[in-house]
């Protein structure tokens, strides 16, 4: 029987071991971490929505859909950065898992770089683009650009524990994002109440300890990982290697693509919501950000499962990912049921967390998103087993052609908002657009599959 081996770095390699027990092993920290995130996320937003009121957590929220697009962008690319290095683990390739982490951090020192200055530049006339209501305008504009500012900070994180997880270790970029989580919190309360910031307390908090987070997953990895499985950077391996450049760029920005092509239609969807007006805003605000803290533990999943492909695949494993296809799903299923129970006992003690003695109609529009989102979250689980899957195995262009599914889908929805269905529309937005790419990757996965026999 197979064992599972384990490093003193604490990485793990996922092409031995039971599929099922191993995705969930390795998701587990995974897991905690979006959960820790968000309750870092939950107490910016009641921090925000009790001590500066509605509008600043109208604001904070009308550029979440340019926070998806930017940020998902570099997330996405940095998380694609990883999977050739996952592959070169899995095959026990040292040289080129070497090259192939040099060569991925000169492409995010690149994009750091890039989309930093362009962001900044652009931010407030995206905001205006989107109808941002102009009572939240400088709150918005004030916010987005400071976060646009700490995008190397958000690069440094997401490649350092993207090849902390490409190399088995999802447990250290966990502990790290918890404790930047709790510094988060801290720093939020310090920053708006003693001090008496507004949104860019808020921020600033955010950027400094993502930032922290970035730094620790870097320490571990020099000081621990590498030494743990003799890698070496010397001179002569800090060369850019056009051929490994190609193969991360072709991986990577896809998958980034994926990320930013679905965030459009969450532009189009926002734009929507603007244009219903503040109530509707601060309501899909609320009810998104605890929408948020229950579904990002499937992403997590996803997550896992890109790593676990892509290191099957590159051991050759092709019947373990055959397996753990099944029971990433089983694990998604079974956690939605779980979710939408719980929302449906909490979901009126959250939203007054929130919202706190708010207009009644906002608390209404707040109770309806979440009522309406949570029955349909089976579609979200298993969209993000079917496309990590396809992204562990190095086809991250049919990613992007599903990221097309999500724009569709949040487009309709907006559509039905403004034309038909008011609020609902926008309630159902998410739902439709996880629906079409759902569909797709499970058609294309089954395609991959047959032809990897």
């Amino acid at each position: 029987m197979e064992t599972v081996k384990k490093n003193r770095s604490g990485t793990t390699d996922l092409t031995v071991g039971r599929p099922l027990a191993q995705i969930l092993r390795f998701a587990l920290p995974l897991v905690l971490g979006t959960l820790f995130q968000q309750l870092y996320s939950f107490a910016d937003t009641i921090i925000v929505g009790r001590c500066l009121g509605t509008d600043a957590l109208g604001a904070v929220g009308t550029t979440y859909s340019l926070n998806f697009l930017i940020l998902g962008f570099i997330q996405g690319a940095c998380v694609g950065f990883g999977i050739p290095a996952a592959e070169s683990f899995g095959a026990k390739d040292h040289k080129n898992l070497e090259r192939f982490l040099i060569n991925g951090a000169a492409l995010c020192i690149g994009l750091s770089a890039v989309f930093t200055v362009v962001t900044t530049l652009t931010a407030p006339p995206l905001l205006k683009l989107i109808h941002t209501p102009p009572e939240l305008f400088d709150d918005a504009s004030l916010y987005i650009r400071i976060i646009f500012l700490g995008i190397p900070a958000t690069v440094l994180y997401n490649y350092s524990s993207s090849v902390l997880r490409a190399m088995g270790d999802s447990r250290h970029p966990f502990y790290f994002l918890l404790a930047s989580s709790l510094l988060n919190i801290a720093l939020d309360w310090i920053l708006i109440v003693p001090f008496g910031m507004g949104v860019d307390g808020a921020a600033i908090a955010t950027v400094i300890s993502q930032a922290l987070s970035g730094l620790l997953c870097t320490w571990w990895f020099f000081s621990k990982t590498a030494k743990g499985h003799g890698l070496s950077f010397t001179k002569n391996k800090l060369r850019l290697s056009s051929h490994h450049c190609k193969k991360l760029a072709y991986i990577g920005l896809p998958m980034g693509f994926e990320y930013s092509v679905s965030a459009i239609g969450a532009v189009i969807m926002q734009d929507a919501i603007n244009l219903l007006g503040s109530t509707a805003v601060a309501a899909q605000t609320a009810g998104e950000k605890i929408r948020q803290m229950f579904t990002l533990p499937m992403e997590s999943v996803g997550m896992a499962m890109a790593t676990y492909a892509g290191q099957n695949h590159g051991a050759g494993r092709t019947d373990r990912i055959r397996q753990g296809i099944k029971d990433g799903c089983k694990i998604q299923l079974c956690y939605c049921a779980a979710a939408w129970t719980a929302i449906f006992l909490c979901k009126d003690f959250a939203v007054g967390l929130v919202l706190g003695d708010a207009d009644p109609a906002v608390t209404a529009g707040a109770l309806e998103y979440l009522s309406v989102m949570s029955l349909l979250f089976c579609f979200h689980g298993l969209l993000m087993i079917f496309r990590n899957t396809l992204q562990g195995l190095g086809y991250s262009m049919q990613a992007v052609i599903s990221g097309i599914g999500e724009l569709v889908g949040r487009s309709l929805g907006g559509l039905l908002a403004v034309t038909k269905l008011g609020y609902l529309g926008i309630c159902l937005a998410n739902p439709i657009a996880w629906a079409l790419a759902m569909f797709y990757c499970i058609f294309m996965v089954t395609r991959v599959m047959k032809k990897e026999r």
